[in-house]
């Protein structure tokens, strides 16, 4: 409802299903904690996936690779 009602929503996220619907992701890491903290990759999904050095977006690349298109072809 508040993304319908014009609202720009900013969440942490680390679930990939919440992750590939967003309009627009900031990689942080490459790791956690003390590893972390830089920017490693911005965009879309896609953008993102197409990272080599993000592990969000390995995993981004294997899951939308099996997505249907719009078509409903897959």
């Amino acid at each position: 409802r508040l993304r319908a009602a014009g609202n720009t929503l900013v969440i942490i996220e680390h679930n990939l299903d919440v992750i590939k619907t967003a309009d627009w992701i900031i990689d942080l890491g490459p790791e956690g904690g003390r590893g972390g903290g830089e920017l490693v990759a911005e965009g879309t999904p896609e953008d993102i996936a197409a990272v080599d050095a993000s592990h969000t977006g390995r995993y981004l690349r294997g899951m939308l690779s099996r997505e249907p298109s719009e078509d409903g072809a897959s």
